[in-house]
Parts: structure tokens; sequence; C-alpha cells
């Protein structure tokens, strides 16, 4: 595997700044008590609380993914394989990585996995309206 040509001035602070993400997302997936389930008399109160706990859920659900994604950021800096796209074997450029210092492909691999992932999303929903 190609070493990464970042620097090791770098690498501190991407690491500095990857622990301070997965604590702050630690800290956040771990309250759940927006998800609690609370009977109340009134039905419009209910949906209302149902409407909060799904919103609740998919944010958890989100920040859970991009805590995996900062986890497996900081293996990549240990590694020595951060910086250096999964797919392609090329050197993510510096300043994606400090916009998304989670990123394991650079940004054409990922703007070609999103178009994919589109595709596959427009041909299911083809498949339905076929149906």
């Amino acid at each position: 595997m190609k070493q990464t040509a970042l620097r090791t001035h770098d690498l501190n602070k991407f690491r500095a700044t990857l622990d301070a993400r997965v604590a702050e997302l630690e800290r956040r997936v771990g309250q759940r008590d927006d998800i609690a389930v609370e009977s109340t008399p009134d039905a419009v109160d209910e949906v209302q609380r149902a409407s909060e706990r799904a919103l609740a859920i998919s944010h958890i659900d989100r920040e859970s993914k991009q805590l995996q994604k900062a986890r497996a950021a900081l293996r990549r800096i240990r590694d020595g394989s951060f910086g250096i796209c999964e797919e392609c074997d090329e050197d993510i450029s510096p300043r994606r990585l400090s916009a998304i210092p989670w990123a394991a492909l650079c940004l054409v691999c990922q703007e070609a996995l999103d178009g994919r992932e589109t595709d596959v999303a427009f041909a299911e929903l083809e498949q339905r309206r076929a149906a």
C-alpha cells in the first residue's frame, strides 16, 4: 500500500480533530432521552411526539454512522493509510481531508460511488412504479 504524503504535523492535527469529533459523537449518540416513548391523552400530542422520536432516531443513526467513519479514520492514521483513497490508492487531497477528515475516498471515487448509489435508487424507484 502506498504511504500518504501527509506530514506528521498534519496527521497530528487530523488526529486531534478526529479525537474531538469521536468524543462529541459518543456523547450525543449516548443521549437517547429524545426517543423515550411517553403516552399522552391527546392524539395530536402523540403524533407530534412520534414525529420528534423519528427525527431523533434519524439523527442518532446519522451520527452513529459518522462515529464509525471517524473511528475508522483514526485506525487509518495508526496503520499509516490515512489520506489514501481506499478505492484507487491515490492521495486524498488535504483540502478534502480538512473539510471531511474521516473521508476514506478521494473526490473522484466518492462522486463515482454517489452516482452508483443514485442510479440504484432510481432503478428501485422505477421498479416500484412499474409494479
